[in-house]
C-alpha cells in the first residue's frame, strides 16, 4: 500500500471537485482522525503565524486524501478502507493526542501491510499538509513559517517553438528512424539524425510543456512533468523514485549538473563490456559535442545557504569541492527563479532538449508525436520494422493507434520504461530489465543559526567529490537538492505529531546534504498484470550498504564542521544530535544502525540506469556496444539504460554522449552520408 505513488495528490487538485462519497461516516471520521493525529493542532508559545495550531484537516488534506482513494485500484482502496475501518474500532476518533500516538505505533506492528497503510497515509497527509495550495492565492499557510514565497512570478506568454503532430484518428507513419521518448537520449539522437537527413518520427508518452506552463508549484509539476505523476517507491517500498515524463523527460526537471563521466568508469565499460572507444579521446569528443549544444558553462553556479555549508564544511574537512558546471543560457539566467527549477524553468535559461537538441529535429523535419506511448516494438524477420503505439490526450479526450513504419527503432523511454517495452515486444533476451541501478541517494538534514534561504538558487551549484572512488571505483557525491516543501514535509520521518512539528517549524534554518552512491548491486524489473513496469530493487550489495553509511557518517561530520547546531538523519526514528553534547560518533552510529528496508533508512533516487544494458554478452546484455540489440537488428537502446554499470556521477551528460555515440552507429546502419559534426552548431 505504501507503494502507491503520490501522482493522484496533483491529479486532485487538478480535476477539482470530489467525486462522490467512496468513504462511510465512520470511515470519514477515522481519516480526519488520523489526519489530524500525524499533523495535530500544538499549543505552543511561538504561534503568531498559526503554524503549531494548524492540523492537515484545516487544510483539507482528508478530503484530498478521500479523492485519492477514488483513483487506486480496487484492492488497494479495499485494504486502505480496510485500515480505516480497524482505526475507528479503536476508538481514535475520540481519544487524546497520546492514545492516537499509541494507537497508531500498536497497528503498525501487527502487519507489515498494516505498517505499509499507514505509511502510506501519512505521505499523503505531509504532501497536502505541507505541498497543497490555495487555488486562488498559490500559496499555503505553512510556508510563512519557513519564509518560503512560493511562486513569485506569474508564467510569462511565450510561444511554443515545437508544434506536436496531433493524429487525427488511427494513424500510420513512415519514417528511417522512430524515436522513442525524447530526454537526455532520445532529444540528442532524433537532433543528430534528423540533421542528416533521415525522416525521424519522435514518440513521447508526456505532454509538452514551456515556460508558458510553469506556475512554479510542486504539485503541479508531478502532475504534468514527472513519471507516475511524481515520487514512487520500489515494489519493495525500500527506495523513492523520481523521473521526468513529459517533451524532453528529464532534462525538462533535473537540476542541470553537467558532470562528465569518470575516468575509471569508463575504463571498466571498455574493458570489460567491449565498449571500444569510450576509454579514448574519441568519447570526449563526443562529451565534448553535447556540453558545446546545451551550453554547459560554470558561470551561472550561485551558492546559497545549505551550498555555503557544505563548502565551509568541506573546507575545513580537507575535501575537494567544485562549483557545477550547467546547461544554462546566461542571458536568461535567474538565481531568483532558478530556485523553482525542478518544478520548471520559467526563464528559458535551462537548456534542455526541447531547446536544443529536439528543437533541431524538430526545425529538420521531424515528426514529434507528445501524448503518445509505445506499447510494442514491430519486428518482422529479427530485424526492426516499426512501432505501435497508443495516443491519448487527457484534455480532449481523443485517442488514437498510431503506427510508425521504420526500419530503425530507438528505444529511449527511460531506464524505467524501456525494458517494459521491449518485454511486451518479446525482443531483447534474457537481461532485459535485469541490472537496474539507481544511484540509492541518503540525506542528512542540520539546522544552523541563520535562515539558509535554501529555496533560492538552482538546486546544485556545488559538488564536494572527496569520496567518489573510495572503493573499487565505488563511492559518493554530496550535493544540494531542490526545495520542494510537500516533500520535505513527507520526507521528514514522522515519530510523534509535535516531534515532526517542531523539526518542521526550524525549516527556514535548515539544509539538506544528499550523498549520491554509485551502486555496484541491482535491482529488476518485470511487467505486471496490466503490462506495465514493476520496479524492484533491495539494499543488500555489501559494498553498497558500507558506501550508504560511510556517506551518512560523511555528512553528517560536514555538517558539524560547517556549524550546525542541530543534525537530522532522515531515517526511521529521526536520529538526532545537539551541539553542546559529545556524542556526535554516537549519533553517526545510530544513524547506520538504521536498516535498509522499508521503514527504516529514507533513500530516494532521481538517477535510473542500466536495465537494458549495453555489453558483448547476449546472456548479460541487451545490446551490443554501439546499441543495436543483440537478438533484433536495427532496434538500438538510446537511454541511460544502456549504461553497463552506473556513471556515479548525474548521469545526464552520460547519457547524452553516448546517445551521441550511437547516433552515429544508426546513421551509419541506415545508410545515410552527410558528414557528422565533431562541434555542436553555436546558437545564431
Amino acid at each position: 500500500m505504501a507503494g502507491e505513488n503520490l501522482a493522484s495528490v496533483t491529479q486532485v487538485e487538478a480535476d477539482g471537485g470530489p467525486p462522490a462519497p467512496l468513504l462511510t461516516d465512520t470511515q470519514q471520521a477515522a481519516l480526519r482522525a488520523l489526519c489530524d493525529t500525524f499533523v495535530p493542532s500544538v499549543e505552543h508559545p511561538d504561534d503568531a503565524d498559526g503554524f503549531w495550531a494548524r492540523t492537515a484537516t484545516d487544510g483539507g488534506a482528508d478530503q484530498g486524501i478521500e479523492q485519492v482513494l477514488a483513483t487506486l485500484p480496487d484492492a488497494d482502496r479495499a485494504g486502505l478502507l480496510q485500515l480505516l475501518d480497524a482505526l475507528f474500532l479503536q476508538n481514535i476518533a475520540n481519544v487524546s493526542q497520546r492514545s492516537r500516538e499509541q494507537i497508531l505505533r500498536n497497528v503498525a506492528l501487527a502487519s507489515p501491510e498494516a505498517g505499509a497503510g499507514l505509511a502510506a497515509l501519512s505521505g499523503l497527509t505531509m504532501f497536502f499538509t505541507y505541498g497543497g495550495v490555495d487555488p486562488q492565492t498559490g500559496q499555503n499557510p505553512n510556508w510563512r513559517r519557513w519564509g518560503y514565497p512560493g511562486p513569485v512570478s506569474p508564467p510569462p506568454d511565450v510561444s511554443k517553438p515545437i508544434e506536436p503532430f496531433v493524429p487525427e484518428g488511427d494513424t500510420e507513419l513512415e519514417a528511417d528512424v522512430c524515436v522513442v521518448g525524447s530526454g537526455a537520449g532520445g532529444g540528442v539522437i532524433a537532433g543528430t539524425l534528423a540533421k542528416q537527413g533521415l525522416k525521424v518520427v519522435v514518440l513521447e508518452a508526456g505532454g509538452y510543456y514551456n515556460e508558458s506552463d510553469f506556475n512554479q508549484l510542486e504539485l503541479w509539476a508531478y502532475q504534468n512533468l514527472y513519471y507516475r505523476g511524481g515520487p514512487t517507491p520500489t515494489a519493495e517500498q525500500t527506495i523513492s523514485m523520481q523521473a521526468g515524463s513529459n517533451l524532453g523527460g528529464g532534462t525538462t526537471v533535473n537540476w542541470t549538473n553537467c558532470l562528465r563521466t569518470h575516468p575509471w568508469v569508463r575504463a571498466q565499460w571498455a574493458q570489460e563490456f567491449g565498449l571500444e572507444g569510450v576509454d579514448t579521446p574519441d568519447f570526449d569528443r563526443h562529451l565534448d559535442v553535447v556540453m558545446e549544444r546545451i551550453s554547459a558553462n560554470d558561470r551561472c553556479s550561485d551558492l546559497n545557504g545549505p551550498h555555503q555549508r557544505i563548502k565551509e564544511g568541506s573546507e575545513k574537512l580537507g575535501h575537494h569541492v567544485h562549483v557545477c558546471v550547467r546547461n544554462t543560457d546566461e542571458s536568461k539566467y535567474s538565481p531568483e527563479l532558478a530556485a523553482y527549477m525542478g518544478f520548471g524553468d520559467q526563464t528559458g535559461s535551462k537548456q534542455s532538449t526541447t531547446k536544443t537538441f529536439l528543437q533541431d529535429a524538430y526545425d529538420a523535419g521531424a515528426d514529434i508525436v507528445a501524448r503518445c506511448s509505445a506499447r510494442r516494438v514491430i519486428a518482422k524477420d529479427g530485424r526492426a520494422a516499426g512501432v505501435e503505439a497508443q495516443y491519448a490526450d487527457p484534455v480532449t479526450g481523443r485517442e488514437a493507434r498510431v503506427t510508425v513504419r521504420a526500419p530503425q527503432v530507438v528505444v529511449a523511454a527511460g531506464a524505467l520504461e524501456s525494458p517494459a517495452l521491449l518485454m511486451r515486444s518479446e525482443i531483447g533476451g534474457p537481461a532485459v530489465g535485469k541490472y537496474l541501478r539507481l544511484h540509492p541517494t541518503v540525506a542528512v538534514f542540520g539546522m544552523y543559526d541563520e535562515d539558509q534561504k535554501a529555496w533560492w538558487g538552482t538546486p546544485q551549484a556545488l559538488v564536494n567529490d572527496h569520496f567518489a572512488d573510495v572503493e573499487d571505483g565505488y563511492g559518493f557525491l554530496v550535493e544540494g537538492a531542490q526545495y520542494a516543501p510537500a516533500i520535505t514535509g513527507a520526507a521528514v520521518p514522522w515519530t510523534s505529531g509535535y516531534r515532526h512539528k517542531d523539526v518542521l517549524s526550524k525549516n527556514r534554518f535548515g539544509a539538506s546534504f544528499i550523498a549520491v552512491t554509485r551502486d555496484r548491486g541491482h535491482g529488476w524489473i518485470e511487467l505486471g498484470p496490466n503490462g506495465e513496469p514493476v520496479h524492484h530493487y533491495v539494499i543488500e550489495d555489501e559494498l553498497d550498504q558500507r558506501n550508504l553509511r560511510h556517506a551518512i557518517a560523511e555528512l553528517a561530520r560536514l555538517h558539524e564542521a560547517a556549524g550546525a547546531r542541530e543534525i537530522f538523519h532522515l531515517a526511521g526514528g529521526l536520529p538526532h544530535w545537539k551541539r553542546g553534547e559529545d556524542g556526535l560518533e554516537r549519533f553517526i552510529a545510530e544513524a547506520q544502525g538504521v536498516p535498509f528496508v522499508a521503514g527504516g533508512q529514507k533513500v530516494f533516487t532521481a538517477h535510473q540506469m542500466g536495465s537494458c544494458r549495453m555489453g558483448t554478452d547476449p546472456e548479460t546484455s541487451v545490446a551490443g556496444p554501439y546499441g543495436e540489440l543483440h537478438d533484433t537488428a536495427g532496434v538500438w537502446i538510446g537511454d541511460g539504460s544502456a549504461f553497463p554499470t552506473p556513471s556515479g556521477t548525474n548521469p545526464m551528460i552520460s547519457i547524452m554522449a553516448l546517445a551521441h555515440r550511437t547516433a552515429e552507429a544508426v546513421v551509419e546502419a541506415a545508410g545515410a552520408g552527410r558528414p557528422l559534426e565533431t562541434a555542436a552548431p553555436q546558437p545564431a
